[in-house]
């Protein structure tokens, strides 16, 4: 009896640990993908953290990017977006980070800088080569600052956009509403929460790109650099 239940629980132990292994290559999988298909949004936001005199606009660096260096360049850093963002998923917030660190100082280059590197495979020993291990995490403090206060907003504002549409829009219970009405809330919700949490991380984005490249060395030039006005 007591042998049958010792086997009982060290199945439901290898059933947990496969269904939470499952959930979390699940999740590393919906973040990257997410984040990879995004990318030739993220090349054009870059590029105009960069150099905003040159991409005064979207269209303008949109244009200018495709007529001097061709449509595949709104693919570059797509696996730094895709592994790093991925690499996040398994860890706490302020520990996947450090994850996501070494990527983006990679990914960001790759799409700012041309003549960089083509990719992970070639972009990773050349930071380590040119600037050492602290090369990939220069960017880390300002990371924090972008990634937390994100994080935050992100998911009350999705809480709030969630009671204020079924209270207010619907005016139904989440329980009496259909499939699609409930998946039309957490869509418009996501996609709300999404932009606030943006919007409120956008200066430390900014503080990102001109870190790792070379727009200054210092948080305190960067702010210089970039006229954050307090």
């Amino acid at each position: 009896m007591v042998k049958d239940q010792r086997r009982l629980i060290a199945q439901d132990g290898r059933a947990a640990t496969g269904y939470y292994a499952l959930c979390g290559v699940s999740g590393m999988l919906s973040a990257g993908t997410t984040h990879l298909v995004i990318t030739p949004l993220d090349v054009l936001k870059v590029n105009m953290q960069v150099n905003p005199v040159k991409y005064y606009s979207i269209y303008s660096c949109f244009t200018t990017l495709l007529r001097e260096q061709g449509p595949s360049t709104f693919w570059r850093g797509w696996a730094g977006k895709f592994f790093g963002y991925g690499a996040q998923v398994p860890l706490l917030k302020c520990f996947a980070n450090l994850a996501l660190c070494p990527f983006e100082a990679v990914k960001v280059r790759v799409q700012a800088q041309p003549h960089f590197a083509k990719g992970l495979a070639d972009g990773f020993p050349k930071v380590y080569r040119t600037e050492g291990i602290l090369g990939f995490y220069r960017g880390l403090v300002p990371l924090w600052g972008r990634n937390l206060p994100f994080s935050m907003v992100m998911f009350s504002t999705f809480e709030h956009s969630v009671d204020f549409l079924y209270r207010n829009v619907i005016k139904r219970r989440k329980e009496d509403c259909s499939r699609a009405q409930q998946l039309g809330v957490t869509c418009l919700a996501g996609y709300t929460a999404g932009s606030v949490g943006s919007f409120i991380s956008n200066p430390a984005d900014n503080i990102v790109a001109s870190l790792y490249n070379k727009n200054a060395d210092s948080l305190i030039l960067v702010l210089s650099v970039i006229q954050i006005v307090f």
